[in-house]
Order: structure tokens, then C-alpha cells, then sequence
């Protein structure tokens, strides 16, 4: 059901939307601006503009520090807020001046936010919760435009762990009706959508299989003493050396034996974790090269174990996504542990780095239609439900469509 703000509106309208996407690896803010009409297996996506901007240095340590499970005052998650919300309206913005699009040609952004923290399952000692900040009214007030934004907490109000959610873009995107795909996302956490030839939506198996760059840029960080955050073309990995003793240690992690639906974060896999794994002996004497290779190498292994004992068959093809497709000897290592090629999201029409913020856009275009987008077999909710709050701004974002409510 369409919310109420909108009811006169069609499904088939045509948006031009800003998706805004900030990752676990906490590097800098993407920008999509992208056309979307129609819904569901409908959709039509054209990608008109893209662009990253990276965080300014005192605000991705902040960020850092907020993520690292330390004592946090309220006041500076709050303040970051307000901060984040200014930086993306900035970057919406510039990215539309970079590329000639004029801001008031825009219907709708639609902000993931920036994660800083994410427990997806409820224990005895906490409750299943999120937080994603970048205040949407600072963006909705400073653009005019209305906002969509704060995916997660509907499906883990439903019962879900809110993650992942970028499996419903997968199966508009890349289902295909002959094929069975394996869409791998290697952002700092790496996921996977499996999504059998011909499917529906309910057939969707999505889970995340564990570290995908977090553990690795953590290395890097430490070991270049911050000059450097992520290892560029897997120069390091290249240089060291695997080694066994460290990875089986790494692979008795209890999350890879969790059945999904499961999802992770820095809460496992984050700078805590990487302190401890260089405080073990099997890590004491090895050289920062032979660690990272390590590292890398365990990404690679719990891609190719989840794929083993958690798909139901084998994938015609394997779709790689997330900044680790860039990273040629972790892909490599991937094709080496799976026993086959892969192929590469940018060979589908759009850049491989604008895969999350093109995605948070169709999910953005899909709640304001009322339409529901999370996929219940990939998160574990009770039933599907509409992602997203939204922000209302001055304008109607079905105007320029000459609908309204």
C-alpha cells in the first residue's frame, strides 16, 4: 500500500534519484544520480552520474573511533549526525555540478546512512538493534527534496536482521531466466545473493560470508602507521606469503559455522578483532606482508566454505562486486578457491562502484511507491515490509511527473 502522502501516484512514474552510500570500510561517500521507472522485475535503471567523495580525515576517524565498541559520548554520535547530513547534501550537490545536472531536476535521495553499529541477532546481554547517522532533515531542509533513509530498522522490526538489503537489487538487476547467478559483494563485509535461474523473490538465498576488506585495511592502517587504508591492487598481499597455521586459526571464527540468515559487522570483524588476531602467537613473528596475504586469503576461503555448505547447488556464474573486485590478487584467490572464473558487475552496464549507491536508490524508489523491498529469506523477517523513513521535502518528489496527491 502506497503511503498515504502519495496515494494518487503511480507505480510506473519515472524518478531521477540521488542514492547516497557510505560502507563498512568508512572510506568516503558515494553518489549515484539515477532515472528509475516502474517497480519490482519492471524497473527500468539508467545511471546518469557517479561519483565518490572521500571523508575529510578528522571525520572518518571520528567515525572510526564511534565504530570501534568503545564508550561513546551521545553528544558526538549526535553531532556526526548533523555533520554526516551536511556532507551528503554537499555531495549530492557537487556530484550533480560535476556532471551538469541541475539540482532541481532531481525528484528524491534516498541515504543508506553510515553504519555505526549493527547487532542483527538479540542475545541475553542486548536487544537486535542499528544505528546509521546523516541526519535526513538537514539533507531534506538544505535540498528541497524529500528523503528516504534508515532502511534497516523495518526489517529488523519485523524480525529481520536488516542486512542484507542489497539482495532486492540483485533480483531486479541480475536474476536472470536461464542463468543461476552468485552475486558477491566484497565491501568490508563480503555477502553473497544466490539466485537460482527463473526465480521468485522467496527463492533468494542472501547471507553474509564474513570479512571481505575490513580485516584487511585494519592491517594496512596498523602497519603503514595510517598513511594508507586499504592495500591498493593487493600489492602487500602480493609480496607475503599465506600463512596455513594463521588461517586455520582464523577459519574457527564460530561465524562461519552459523547457519544463515546471518550478518556481520565491525562488532566481529572490526578493529578489536584485528588487535587480537596480532596478539595471537600463530601472527607474533610473521612479517605485515605475510598477514595481510593471510588475511586476503581468509576472505577468499569463507566465500568458497559459505558457497560450499550453504547453496543448495553450484552457480552458472559468479558476479563480483564491492571494492574488493578491484583487488586483483583477492580475486584471483577467489577463483582459485571456488575452481572457476568470475565475472565482474561492470560488465552488466554499470560501474562496479556504483553498484550500493544505485542500489539504495531503487530501494528509496520502491518505498515511496509503498512497494515492499527487503527480501524475508536473505534477513530472516517474518514477513516483507517497506523500508525507510521518510523525510518529507518542499516538494512533492512525484511533481515533476504531474502527479500528486
Amino acid at each position: 500500500m502506497l503511503p498515504q502522502l502519495y496515494t494518487n501516484c503511480a507505480f510506473d512514474a519515472t524518478l531521477t534519484i540521488a542514492g547516497i552510500m557510505s560502507g563498512t570500510s568508512m572510506d568516503g561517500i558515494d553518489v549515484a544520480l539515477v532515472e528509475i521507472a516502474g517497480s519490482g522485475l519492471m524497473s527500468k535503471i539508467r545511471l546518469l552520474a557517479f561519483a565518490c567523495y572521500p571523508y575529510p580525515a578528522d571525520v572518518r576517524n571520528r567515525l572510526l573511533y564511534i565504530a570501534s565498541g568503545k564508550a561513546i559520548p551521545a553528544g558526538e554520535i549526535s553531532d556526526l549526525d548533523f555533520v554526516l547530513g551536511r556532507l551528503y547534501t554537499d555531495a549530492v550537490i557537487k556530484c550533480a555540478g560535476d556532471f551538469g545536472i541541475a539540482l532541481d531536476s532531481l525528484d528524491l535521495i534516498c541515504s543508506h546512512g553510515q553504519t555505526v553499529y549493527h547487532n542483527g541477532t538479540a542475545s541475553e546481554s542486548a536487544a537486535a538493534s542499528t544505528l546509521q547517522i546523516g541526519q535526513a532533515a538537514v539533507i531534506a531542509e538544505l535540498t528541497g527534496l524529500t528523503v528516504v533513509s534508515d532502511f534497516r530498522a523495518a526489517d529488523m522490526a519485523a524480525g529481520g536482521q536488516g542486512a542484507p538489503l542489497v539482495p532486492y537489487f540483485d533480483f531486479v538487476f541480475l536474476r536472470d531466466s536461464r542463468v543461476t547467478r552468485a552475486a558477491q559483494n566484497i565491501g568490508g563485509i563480503a555477502n553473497v545473493t544466490f539466485m537460482p535461474a527463473d526465480c521468485d523473490i522467496d527463492d533468494i538465498i542472501a547471507f553474509d560470508t564474513g570479512p571481505g576488506n575490513m580485516l584487511i585495511d585494519a592491517a594496512v592502517r596498523c602497519f603503514s602507521n595510517g598513511r594508507r587504508t586499504h592495500d591498493t591492487n593487493g600489492e602487500m598481499a602480493k609480496s607475503g606469503r599465506v600463512v596455513p597455521v594463521l588461517l586455520r586459526r582464523l577459519l574457527s571464527h564460530s561465524f562461519y559455522a552459523q547457519k544463515p540468515p546471518k550478518s556481520a559487522g565491525r562488532e566481529q570483524f572490526g578493529e578489536h578483532y584485528f588487535a587480537e588476531i596480532i596478539s595471537w602467537p600463530e601472527a607474533a613473528e610473521l612479517a605485515p606482508e605475510d598477514i595481510v596475504a593471510t588475511l586476503t586469503a581468509l576472505t577468499s576461503e569463507t566465500i568458497a566454505a559459505a558457497y560450499r555448505d550453504y547453496l543448495p547447488r553450484a552457480a552458472d556464474e559468479i558476479v563480483l562486486s564491492g571494492g574488493g573486485a578491484n583487488n586483483p590478487v583477492l580475486v584471483d584467490m577467489i577463483e582459485r578457491a571456488v575452481g572457476r572464473k568470475v565475472t565482474k558487475f561492470d560488465d552488466f552496464g554499470i560501474p562496479n562502484d556504483a553498484k550500493e549507491a544505485v542500489a539504495f536508490a531503487l530501494l528509496g524508489s520502491e518505498t515511496i511507491r509503498g512497494v515492499a523491498n527487503n527480501v524475508p529469506s536473505a534477513t530472516g523477517a517474518t514477513h516483507p515490509v517497506v523500508l525507510g523513513k521518510i523525510t518529507p521535502g518542499r516538494r512533492n518528489p512525484f511533481a515533476r511527473c504531474g502527479l500528486s496527491s
